[in-house]
Parts: C-alpha cells; structure tokens; sequence
C-alpha cells in the first residue's frame, strides 16, 4: 500500500526480456536506508518487487501483465520514474490510499501554465469516468493528486510547482501517457451496492444509492 506522495525519481538503467516479462534496473535519486529483500517499490505508481538492492540500485520484475496494463512497457533504458516505498503503519498519510494496483493509461491532452502552477487534462478511460469525481483522489503515473474539474471525456488537474519539481510531471507534454489508478473506495463501494446474497438476489443493506445521495457521496 501507498500514498502518492513521490520519494524521488528513479531512472532506467538495464531492460531486458525476463520469461514473457520484462527485468529493469533502476537508479535511484534518494538514498534507500535499511532495504529489505523483496520490498515493495511504487514504480510510476506500479507496486514491484524490489530484489538485488545495492545502495541506490535495484531490480524489479515486470510482468506480462503489469507491460500490458500500464505505460512501463514503453519506458527505454535513461528514461525517467516516479519511486515510492511501501507506506509503514507509522508514516503519515499525506495522500490517500493507492494500492499500486494500475487501472488503465491515458494520454494527457492540454498543459497549460495558470501563475506559478500548471493545468493538466487528460482522458478519461473507457469505463472509468464512474470513478472519478471533482475534488476526489486519483494517482496519476504513483502521484496522487485532486481532480479539479471532469466531464464525460476529459479531467483536470492543477499541479503546484514542487510537484512539478520533484516528479515526472514537469517533463509531460500533449499524448504522453500515464498511469491511472481511480480511487480504491469507489470501487468497494461499487461492489457493494451490486453484491449478490447467496439466492442470486439483493444483499440488504442500509447502503444504498438513495443514501448515499443523502449524505452527499452523490449528486
């Protein structure tokens, strides 16, 4: 588990084809004190098993999945990631709860400078505007960040300049794709709404679309 909050950058060091996967070595830009053998490292917001970790260097293993599902199969040696280490029970949440789990990749659409912070709109992937709401989270290549506005085919989001400092942001431009992971509560809440009791008919539940329209949760 995850808060979007980027640790630093990482670059790509070695690539090579691993049994239908790919084998990365990555570089990192921030000292990784006490590494553990088989940890998990967000890389652009895909949780990966860390192995062979020799100061700032490690190795991850990239699975066919994970290279059909997310931008990092298009990634070359010197290319540029977002790193995150696995959150500890003792850290501070200072995102929301991102699982590393990638749902889809998008292309962004517009960047446009607003003062001192910079406007992004990227598509909304097919099947995944239920997910994302105006002032909701959403983690964006492992960062998590504030829908500012969406409407059926795009959103926004606005990024303050240490954002753009300290993660790959700032090299972004029109049709580069990103990783997207919607918010992980919607979708429980989703599942919970449609779960079946065991005759194949509703789970009663005080939980419901009425509810959580009276409550605010909905429009």
């Amino acid at each position: 588990m995850f808060t979007g909050i980027i640790l630093g950058q990482g670059r790509i060091l070695e690539k090579r084809p691993v049994g239908g996967g790919m084998l990365f070595a990555i570089g990192a830009d921030f000292a990784l004190p006490d590494p553990e053998e088989g940890e998990s490292i967000a890389v652009n917001g895909v949780c990966l098993t860390a192995k062979e970790i020799s100061g700032r260097r490690f190795l991850v293993d990239v699975s066919p999945e994970s290279l059909n599902r997310t931008n990092l199969g298009q990634l070359s040696v010197g290319g540029v990631v977002n790193l995150e280490r696995a959150l500890r029970l003792t850290d501070r949440l200072g995102g929301h709860m991102v699982s590393g789990h990638v749902d889809a990749t998008t292309p962004m659409l517009t960047r446009k400078p607003v003062g001192e912070f910079v406007l992004f709109s990227f598509q909304v992937p097919a099947g995944f505007g239920k997910y994302i709401i105006e002032k909701g989270s959403i983690a964006i290549d492992g960062i998590s960040l504030t829908v500012n506005t969406i409407d059926e085919s795009a959103f926004s989001v606005s990024i303050i300049p240490h954002t753009l400092g300290v993660t790959t942001l700032g090299a972004l431009r029109p049709g580069s794709v990103v990783n997207i992971e919607v918010d992980l509560i919607g979708k429980y809440v989703e599942k919970l709404l449609s779960a079946k009791d065991a005759d194949g008919g509703g789970v009663a539940s005080r939980i419901n679309s009425a509810f959580l329209a009276e409550h605010g949760f909905l429009r």
